[in-house]
């Protein structure tokens, strides 16, 4: 049986950017290649949609693997990462500086991520302990295919 996402797809406009990766840097420390996330589709207090736009120039392309490119399991987690550093940022479950990542539970994947495709990460909030700990379960899809999924957590570090 297939695994419903978190929010329905026509819930949220996948071409209507509500924050880019200029405002995304504007809230986590991620920069140059590290920055896995090209924008914010959708937030509310307990679901977040980010994604990245994946090319033949992303700089695992070359390495992994030579002639036939998939994106790094670890690199799906950590754009999973980046998303719930910034949803537990912008809704204030952390006063002071970042989010850093915790550990991963249950992660499953499932379908192949390649250059040319658009990683979408669904977040749905789980147990928060401010200040010190967010929990959240995170689901990437291609298009509408369930392509991984787990449980985040991300832990506050200071500045």
């Amino acid at each position: 049986m297939a695994k419903e996402s978190f929010l329905d797809f026509s819930e949220f406009d996948h071409d209507k950017v509500l924050v880019d990766a200029d405002g995304i840097r504007e809230i986590n420390p991620h920069r140059f290649e590290m920055l896995l996330l090209d924008g914010i589709l959708y937030c509310s207090p307990d679901i977040a949609v980010g994604y990245i736009d994946l090319s033949e120039d992303s700089f695992w392309v070359r390495g992994h693997f030579p002639g036939k490119p998939l994106m790094p399991g670890v690199l799906i987690c950590e754009c999973a990462a980046q998303l719930s550093s910034y949803f537990a940022l912008t809704n204030k479950m952390v006063d002071d500086g970042y989010v850093g990542l915790g550990g991963l539970e249950s992660i499953r994947f499932r379908v192949p991520v390649v250059p040319g495709d658009r990683l979408t990460v669904m977040l749905r909030k789980g147990k928060v302990r401010r200040n010190v700990l967010f929990t959240a379960e995170f689901q990437g899809f291609v298009g509408e295919t369930l392509v991984a999924d787990g449980v985040i957590k991300g832990v506050a570090l200071g500045n």
